[in-house]
């Protein structure tokens, strides 16, 4: 029977990943007998099922990770994370969450392994913020870690320490780097790359949406129903096929800002479109400016992540799971 953490469990991604792990009653092949979503504010989900338990507190805190640890969870999915925007505004607080919070749970997890032998499966949420100019348009698997923000400084350096702790043999980690997530649903975050969800999601709903950047901007991509395939991918994956490389560029869609409006009027018409504001936005495009628009995520897909078809798929999810529209 698997026991999973979700740390992180009431954001977007948390919710989605939990909804999906109870509906598929499993993970890896083993039944599910207990998951926990742990996040600052109670994650927003069904109770009644017995198999569900949800807890708060702030993970940065000391002695927080060990006692999320007291459970034994087999698979510990540590997705909480202050985004892109957030850590570039206030340094103090991306640091603390997205670095000291990470290693604190490296770190109970170790103390745990010396005392028990416990080696939980962990499953890191990266980012492509890790990768800065100068950059090919096409970017492999080799493509060393170069970060333009604090936020993908934070985001490499947690992947370096899952590396070594698992190279160690404290844990069995393995780190997504996760294509932008598009369309979120829900409201606006303050994340540097939101434009990119704001201007589908709020035109699709007849709301008028800002647009800070130019049309040629490329960015690579994945709808949320594709994340949660690759988180559950991975908690159930052999490592030991990573020959060591523990953290993944996982596949995705390659788009330009002119992609997503033309995809808007397929699906919106040209009303949608006209909801669209262009309201320039320095600070935002000097960091897209350093982000990757493609890859060649050759080893991901050799070992079974499945990516969207397309970016009228993407659209298509979100209609879908928006209400059938």
């Amino acid at each position: 029977m698997a026991k999973i953490l979700i740390i992180g469990g009431a954001g977007m991604l948390g919710l989605r990943l939990a909804q999906a792990l109870l509906e598929n009653g499993e993970a890896g092949g083993v039944p599910l007998e207990r998951l926990t979503l742990f996040d600052m504010a109670p994650a927003a989900i069904g109770d009644g099922d017995g198999r569900l338990c949800v807890e708060t507190g702030d993970i940065a805190e000391a002695g927080v990770a060990a006692r999320l640890l007291a459970g034994r969870p087999d698979v510990i999915f540590h997705l909480a994370a202050i985004v892109s925007g957030e850590a570039e505004r206030d340094f103090d607080k991306g640091y603390r969450i997205n670095l000291d919070a990470t290693r604190a749970l490296f770190e109970a997890i170790r103390v745990e392994n010396a005392a028990s032998g416990y080696c939980p499966r962990v499953v890191f949420a990266s980012s492509l913020a890790v990768f800065g100019v100068p950059l090919p348009d096409v970017i492999g698997d080799d493509q060393i870690l170069t970060p333009m923000s604090s936020y993908g400084t934070q985001k490499a350096i947690g992947e370096l320490l899952l590396a070594d702790y698992s190279r160690r043999g404290f844990m069995n980690g393995i780190g997504l780097r996760l294509p932008t997530i598009c369309i979120r649903p829900g409201k606006p975050n303050a994340a540097a790359s939101g434009f990119f969800s704001n201007i589908l999601r709020e035109p699709l709903a007849g709301q008028e949406a800002v647009l800070p950047v130019g049309e040629d901007v490329r960015h690579w991509f994945a709808s949320p129903r594709a994340a949660i395939g690759y988180l559950v991918h991975a908690a159930a994956i052999d490592t030991a096929k990573l020959d060591g490389r523990r953290n993944l560029t996982m596949p995705g869609v390659s788009a330009t800002v002119a992609d997503e409006i033309a995809a808007l009027e397929r699906f919106g018409g040209k009303e949608a479109v006209a909801l669209i504001r262009r309201q320039p936005d320095q600070a935002i495009e000097a960091i897209i400016s350093t982000w990757p628009k493609a890859f060649n995520a050759k080893r991901a897909l050799a070992l079974g992540f499945v990516p969207d078809a397309s970016f009228d798929a993407i659209v298509t999810a979100h209609l879908e799971d928006a209400g059938g529209r």
